[in-house]
């Protein structure tokens, strides 16, 4: 047989080109993006559930009618938000290139598994927060080693690891070879996630956080998911199917994992906007399942809510960050990158998920955020 090389091309999908970035995430295709993600990244698992949680359509038409929510929901960044109170479908809008069937890119908000799984290590006395992560992990690098697990659930630590949306050379971005979301450069070399981790360091050989707010940083969420493995005992695998059983999804659970299996706890998960406020449904029922599978305890998801923890920011009335989670001390949640956002406020019963894409240079607004979060939280406590 006669050697000869085939003609090839780089997948244009996650080759990186103008401003560090693959083509989903260049702000023109990005909408394209997040609706596609499940797809899109080299390695991916889905996982289903046998038991789908039934929830009744029981549709509250004050909700639709409201300013806030035709303004959420009428925009051009938009894609989809569902309402569950307990068991029914209170509210419900999609925008015309999206349904209720398709999965959207849920970024951030899907580190509220991480808040589950080491809630139930942590019921089980499997866990002590207060021990440094180089007691679970002894090969972890400077930038953890000294940290306690309870700092890295904080976002309370400072490493070398950066996260600044407006850097488009921020380690948060270049983290995205291990998963595949974007192919790897000479400079920026495929690794594994574990490997990755590993390499973060100190700055001057310190990690304590001086300023009065949380650090956030999503290698903290994927350090935890690996002291998980560690001290379980359990495959990822496990853990995500105990979480899709115990929520009762009626879709697809698409996760982006590393060449090796471990999963993208931070941010890589797809799923359809019914299935992500039944996830927060789980949070209603304080961690029990559809399959009455217990989830972390109400002991934990109370304390995360009440205990006192650092303002997610500086921006005015922020909510704090508490174990994986953002809390105002009623309702618990999760915003993630782009424009998305889980709230849940169990003492009314309620779960608010949001979907949709900005397509500015940062995929990031303030204000936007804030006046979602606003109307998300009078929902899940008006009705």
């Amino acid at each position: 047989m006669i050697n000869m090389k085939l003609n090839t091309y780089l997948n244009p999908d996650l080759l990186v080109t103008r401003d560090n970035r693959p083509r989903w995430n260049q702000p023109e295709t990005r909408r394209h993006g997040f609706h596609n993600f499940y797809r899109l990244p080299r390695y991916t698992l889905s996982v289903r559930s046998a038991e789908v949680l039934d929830i009744e359509t029981n549709i509250n038409e004050n909700i639709g009618s409201r300013s806030d929510v035709l303004n959420m929901t009428k925009n051009e960044f938009f894609s989809g938000m569902a309402v569950i109170k307990n068991r029914e479908l209170i509210f419900e809008s999609y925008a015309s290139d999206f349904n209720s069937s398709h999965p959207h890119l849920a970024m951030s908000v899907m580190k509220m598994t991480i808040n589950l799984i080491i809630g139930d290590l942590v019921t089980k006395n499997l866990l002590d927060p207060q021990k440094k992560v180089k007691y679970y992990i002894p090969e972890i690098g400077s930038g953890y080693a000294e940290a306690t697990v309870q700092q890295v659930l904080d976002m309370d630590l400072e490493n070398d690891y950066s996260e600044d949306y407006n850097d488009m050379f921020a380690d948060v971005f270049l983290h995205e070879a291990c998963w595949g979301w974007r192919l790897s450069t000479d400079k920026n070399p495929e690794s594994s996630q574990k490997d990755f981790l590993k390499n973060i360091t100190s700055k001057k050989s310190k990690i304590e956080n001086n300023s009065s707010y949380a650090n956030y940083k999503s290698a903290n969420t994927e350090v935890l998911a690996w002291v998980a493995e560690i001290v379980s005992g359990r495959s990822f695998m496990d853990w995500i199917v105990d979480i899709v059983e115990a929520t009762g999804i009626e879709g697809n659970w698409y996760m982006s994992t590393d060449r090796e299996g471990f999963p993208a706890f931070s941010g890589g998960v797809s799923l359809n906007t019914r299935d992500m406020a039944r996830f927060g449904q789980l949070y209603c029922r304080y961690g029990r399942g559809v399959n009455n599978l217990q989830i972390s305890s109400k002991k934990y998801i109370e304390e995360t809510i009440k205990r006192k923890s650092l303002p997610l920011d500086e921006r005015k009335n922020p909510p704090n960050y508490s174990n994986q989670a953002f809390t105002n001390g009623t309702w618990i949640g999760h915003g993630g990158y782009g424009g998305q956002f889980l709230l849940v406020n169990p003492d009314t019963g309620i779960s608010v998920s949001f979907f949709s894409v900005l397509t500015n240079r940062t995929a990031m607004d303030y204000t936007y955020l804030g006046d979602m979060v606003k109307m998300m939280e009078s929902i899940a406590l008006e009705y």
